[in-house]
C-alpha cells in the first residue's frame, strides 16, 4: 500500500495536518503574488536558500509530514517540487527587489512548479481520503467496497493472457480463540495476521477483509500452481507465528485456504464462490491446508458453506 497502514484516528489526524499545511501553502503563494505585483520588500526567509525549510508548509513536511508519509513515493516528489518552487520564487523576488524585469519564461517555470506541487499534494490527499473510506477500520486491509471492481479489473487482464488466482482464507477454530482469550485478543490476532499477510505478499497482490475472520486475496499474474506454492508458504508461516497478548502465554492459530483461477468466462462472484467451496473442503478435511478448486468440488455438499461455529 502506498499510504502507510495507520489506525483510523491517526490517519484522520494526518489528513487534518496535511490540509492545514496546504492552507498555509496557499496563504504563502497569495502573499508572494502581492509582493511581486506591488514591488514590496520580500520576507528574508523567502530569499534564503533554505526557504523551503523555513516556510510553514516546509516545517510540516520535514517534521510530522515525514513521519506519517515518509515511505510514500509521492512524498519525495512533493519535497523536490517544493524546493524547486522556492528556488524559482527566490529568483523572482530578487529580480523584483532589483527593479529588473521578470521574463515570461522565469514566471512560467515558477507557476509550473507550483502546479506540479499542487498535483502531488492533491494525489496524496486523495489517497488518504480513499483509504479512510475503504479500509477496514480494525485490520487496515481494504474492505469489500472495492473488491469486486478490482476483481473485474483483473478479469480483463486474464482475458489478455495474464492469469490471476483468487484465494479465500479463514482462521481455524477462531471461535475458540474468542471464547478462551476474549474478543479483544481475537481482534489482535486478526490484526497481527492481516499485517503479516500485507507485509509478506508481493507488492502487486491484494488482500481484502471479506468478513469476520475471512480474507480474500488476489494474486495477479499468477496461475494456480504458482499461487498454491505462495499460499502454502504463507500458511506455514502463519501457523508458526507466536501469538502472545496480555500475558496469556504463547499460542498459535492455523489457517485454511481455498484457491481458484479467476475465470474470464464466468462472473467474478462465481469465482469467489469457487474459492469459498475449496475453502470449505480444506476445513472439512482437517483444516490448516490449501485446497485448489476443481469441478468435482461442486458435488461436495452442494454450495453449503461451513457453519460459523465450526471455524
Amino acid at each position: 500500500m502506498a499510504i502507510p497502514t495507520l489506525p483510523d484516528e491517526q490517519m484522520r489526524a494526518a489528513l487534518k495536518e496535511l490540509e492545514q499545511a496546504l492552507y498555509n501553502h496557499h496563504q504563502w503563494a497569495e502573499t508572494l503574488y502581492g509582493v511581486l505585483i506591488c514591488r514590496l520588500t520580500p520576507d528574508e526567509r523567502d530569499i534564503s536558500r533554505e526557504a523551503h525549510r523555513f516556510c510553514r508548509f516546509g516545517q510540516w513536511y520535514y517534521k510530522s509530514g515525514s513521519v506519517a508519509f515518509g515511505n510514500h513515493p509521492g512524498f519525495t516528489e512533493i519535497g523536490l517540487e517544493h524546493e524547486r518552487m522556492h528556488q524559482y520564487a527566490r529568483s523572482l523576488l530578487q529580480l523584483s527587489s532589483d527593479g529588473a524585469p521578470i521574463s515570461i519564461t522565469e514566471y512560467d517555470r515558477f507557476v509550473t512548479a507550483l502546479k506540479r506541487l499542487g498535483l502531488e499534494i492533491s494525489t496524496i490527499r486523495h489517497e488518504i481520503e480513499h483509504a479512510l473510506f475503504n479500509l477496514d477500520p480494525l485490520t487496515g486491509t481494504p474492505s469489500r467496497v472495492e473488491m469486486l471492481s478490482k476483481l473485474r479489473e483483473q478479469q480483463e487482464f486474464v482475458r489478455r493472457d495474464h492469469p490471476c488466482a483468487v484465494v479465500m482464507m479463514d482462521l481455524d477454530h477462531f471461535k475458540s480463540v474468542n471464547d478462551q482469550y476474549g474478543h479483544v485478543v481475537g481482534d489482535k490476532v486478526l490484526v497481527t495476521f492481516a499485517h503479516y499477510i500485507m507485509a509478506n505478499l508481493r507488492p502487486f497482490d491484494k488482500v481484502f477483509r471479506y468478513g469476520g475472520e475471512e480474507f480474500l486475496m488476489i494474486l495477479a499474474d499468477t496461475d494456480v500452481q504458482t499461487g498454491h506454492a505462495i499460499i502454502d508458504r504463507l500458511r506455514e508461516e502463519l501457523a508458526s507465528l507466536p501469538l502472545e497478548f496480555n500475558g496469556n502465554g504463547v499460542f498459535h492459530v492455523t489457517v485454511s485456504f481455498g484457491m481458484t483461477a479467476l475465470d474470464p468466462e464466468i462472473s467474478v462472484e462465481r469465482s469467489i464462490d469457487r474459492a469459498d467451496k475449496a475453502l470449505y473442503v480444506a476445513k472439512k478435511n482437517g483444516r490448516n491446508q490449501v485446497v485448489n478448486w476443481d469441478a468435482s468440488i461442486n458435488s461436495i455438499n452442494g454450495s453449503t458453506p461451513a457453519a460459523p461455529d465450526a471455524h
